[in-house]
This record gives structure tokens, sequence and C-alpha cells, in this order.
């Protein structure tokens, strides 16, 4: 027997054996299969993988949904980002507060990995779930509900759950307002010397591109197509990205968007490979707040997402009965260059263990 045949099936991995939905899978496996008009064929096919690929996660988390665990669950796409360690400072005060115990996890922007840790998660008969940046909410919306388990989204939205997340559209045209109006102190910019870099094919890029795509059209007339420079959520491929520009322009665009910290980083990583004077006239922008990037030597704005709002909301909405799926936007913050706000981090006690 090999390595892959030990491992516990999940519900995702049912879905592409049995070439059925996830929520297929899930409705033969909490027993309303019939109810939903499954074929019998379909249903014995399924159980029958189940079995032989020792499927027992969500069997086992029905047996315990009658009594209450006090385990909150977050699940982040990554820790390593203020960002979201930020948002799980935040959250393991707001639990705590409520008398239960906090379980923080990430599952690397991975949608088969987002599956797997939701049904370990679901073993320990956690309460409740927040969903944060998954790339696939909607697949653990299923798990979630055949498992009998309160959920919300947070940072990207589905469409099965109620989401909470920012207001993308509205912080980006801010963040692109401002670019503009720092590079015109200095000059008219051009359409084409206003870029943004950064992000993937998800609801928070799409709704970033499309308020940096108005303003600029607003306020500089144009926005060359080539001015999107999509390059995923990685440090290399962002850096990667900005030498090849490098390369071809013999400078950078005088304005840069840039999509989160994550590319911010990337960006940060080319800089270094070159003499500072071959920058000193840009502008950035970045769609995520770092108090040490404020300080560098070009002016660098930024956004803060409200990630304290966010989990109020989310808290609340889980306090409903039967809340619906439905998308709710809280306003992010556009911070100044040279400035460093007061963050989750500030609230921690440190001991004093100096002798007196």
């Amino acid at each position: 027997m090999n390595h892959q045949s030990k491992k516990k099936a999940t519900i995702y991995d049912l879905s592409i054996l049995s070439g059925c939905s996830p929520s297929t899978v899930s409705a033969v496996l909490n027993g309303t299969w019939q109810k939903r008009r499954i074929k019998q064929s379909t249903a014995e096919r399924i159980q029958s993988l189940a079995e032989q690929h020792r499927y027992t996660a969500n069997l086992q988390a029905r047996g315990l949904r009658s009594s209450r665990s006090g385990l909150v669950g977050l699940l982040l796409p990554v820790h390593d980002n203020r960002y979201f360690s930020s948002m799980a400072q935040t959250f393991e005060a707001e639990v705590r507060s409520h008398g239960k115990c906090p379980v923080v996890v990430s599952a690397c922007r991975d949608p088969v990995e987002e599956q797997a840790t939701v049904e370990t998660l679901i073993s320990y008969s956690i309460d409740e779930l927040f969903i944060a940046g998954a790339t696939d909410p909607d697949g653990v919306h299923v798990l979630c509900e055949a498992a009998g388990i309160r959920h919300i989204n947070i940072d990207l939205p589905g469409t099965k759950a109620p989401s909470v997340i920012s207001d993308n559209y509205e912080g980006a045209r801010m963040l692109t307002q401002a670019i503009i109006q720092r590079l015109a102190a200095t000059g008219s910019p051009e359409p084409d010397e206003v870029y943004l870099f950064g992000g993937r094919d998800d609801h928070a890029t799409r709704e970033r591109i499309r308020g940096f795509r108005d303003v600029k059209r607003q306020m500089l007339g144009a926005d060359p197509d080539e001015c999107i420079q999509p390059t995923g959520y990685s440090p290399d491929m962002t850096q990667k990205a900005f030498e090849t520009y490098y390369a071809r322009e013999k400078k950078v665009p005088r304005g840069l968007f840039i999509n989160s910290s994550i590319n911010f980083e990337g960006f940060l990583r080319f800089l270094a490979q070159h003499p500072h004077e071959t920058f000193a006239d840009i502008v950035v922008g970045c769609y995520d707040y770092d108090p040490f990037g404020s300080f560098l030597p070009f002016p660098v704005l930024m956004i803060r997402q409200d990630v304290a709002g966010m989990l109020a909301k989310a808290f609340e909405i889980m306090e409903e009965s039967r809340p619906a799926a439905k998308i709710h936007l809280i306003a992010p913050e556009l911070v100044q260059p040279r400035t460093a706000l007061t963050g989750p981090l500030d609230l921690i006690r440190e001991i004093d263990t100096f002798t007196r």
C-alpha cells in the first residue's frame, strides 16, 4: 500500500474520485441525498469510495455536535504577513473575551489544503469557523454546513455564507488619487507612468484594479492595459516582473500601485539590486499597511484595512440566527507617508523583568 492510500480522504478528494460535486458528496455523507433526489447508485458509489479511502472526519464531527467545545477557529491563507497576523491577534483577543479558546491555522492559499485543514478542525468539534482569504470559500462552506458549524467569510467573499470584507474598490480609488496627486506636485503624470503591480484573479484584486482604472480615466484621461501587471501574491514573481520592466525600459514607472505588502516585499527586493538614485522621484502606493515601509526614502502611501471593524462585524453577524449570504463592506483608511499607527500588538502587556 503506498503512502497516498493511507491518508484519510476529504470531501474534496471524494468529489474528484467520484466525479460528483462537493455538495453532492456532502449530501450523501450526511444522509440528505434522498431529499436532494440524488440517484441511489451515485450515493452507493460515494459511500463505497468513502469507506475505501477511510473518510471519517465529518462522521465523527456530527456525533459531537450535541456538545459545545468552546473552540472557535480562524482559517488564514498565510501567517507571515502583517495584515493577517494583525487579524489573528485581534481575533484571539475577541474570542478570549467571550470565554472561548481561539484556534488559528493557515492553508497557504491551497484549496486542497484548505479542505483538509477544515476537516481536521471539524474533527476537533470546533463551534464556529471564521474563513479569511480562502481560495475556495464555497468549498469550505460545504464542509461546515455538513457538520453543522456556523461560519463566515472574511477578506474574500463566498456566495453561500455571509462575508465581511474591505471596500477594496473605494480603497483603490483613494490610493490611486493620492498617488496621482503626489506625482502632479512635480509635473503632470502621463497615463503610462502609473502602473499597478501584484495580485491574482480574486475578488479583492479585481475590485482594486477597477478602482485604479476608474481613477486613472477620470484624472489622466486614459488607462492603457499594459499598466496592469498581476503577479500573484508572490514576492519572487513581483521582483521578476519589476526586473523585466526595468530591463526593457531602463527605469520604473513614476507612480506605482502595489497590490499587497507581499508584492511590496518583492518590489523592495528589486530595489535592493539597483542604486537608490535611480528611483529618487517615484511615488509608491501599497494596498496594505506596514509602518516600516512608511519611512523609506521615497513617499509611500498605504491603505490600512480595518481588521478590528471587519472582525467586530463578523462576530455580530455570527450572533444572528439565520444570517443572509450577503457581502458587508468595511471602509479602509488611507495612511500618509511617514506615519506610524498603533495596532493590536500595542495591547499586549509586557512583563517587566528588570530588577530595580
